[in-house]
């Protein structure tokens, strides 16, 4: 079998939904992308940061989030770029999912297959929730090392 980049295509584990590859021993195979696809199936950082994240309440946010961000300093001093983007993507993960539950009920954007006129501030809690995930995320968007990362890592493998 012709190993290929994960474009949604790789083969997955029988019991999840995680691809079948290892990202730290195979970074080639990871493809950078600027939303949240991924963070539940690139494998080992999902299991390393997953159980760090959470929006259920303000302080457990402050601490998930320092928490995922504390990791992706340590995947930028191992220079680690796949850890680092996927630590972006559970900081950025926080921000939309928190915010989502701040505008709409529940977090449900659809009703009965129809979109629901956002709420401006259905929930307080989950809108400071994804404040502290967006000033993290903004700290790893601007951090030139990683910057620097994402553009050695395609430079080396591709879009």
């Amino acid at each position: 079998m012709t190993e290929s980049v994960v474009r949604g295509d790789a083969a997955e584990v029988d019991d999840g939904p995680e691809y079948a590859i290892d990202f730290r021993a195979s970074p080639e195979r990871y493809r950078h992308t600027d939303d949240e696809r991924g963070a539940f199936k690139v494998e080992p950082y999902k299991s390393a940061l997953l159980p760090e994240w959470t929006i259920s309440d303000l302080e457990g946010a402050e601490e998930g989030a320092a928490a995922v961000f504390d990791r992706y300093r340590q995947y930028r001093d191992a220079d680690d770029f796949v850890g680092m983007d996927m630590a972006r993507k559970y900081l950025q993960m926080g921000w939309t999912r928190a915010l989502r539950y701040a505008k709409y009920p529940g977090g449900r954007k659809y009703d009965d297959g129809e979109e629901r006129e956002p709420q401006e501030w259905y929930d307080e809690e989950k809108r400071e929730i994804s404040l502290v995930y967006k000033a993290r995320l903004d700290e790893v968007r601007d951090d030139e090392a990683y910057q620097h990362a994402k553009r050695r890592h395609r430079e080396r493998y591709g879009d």
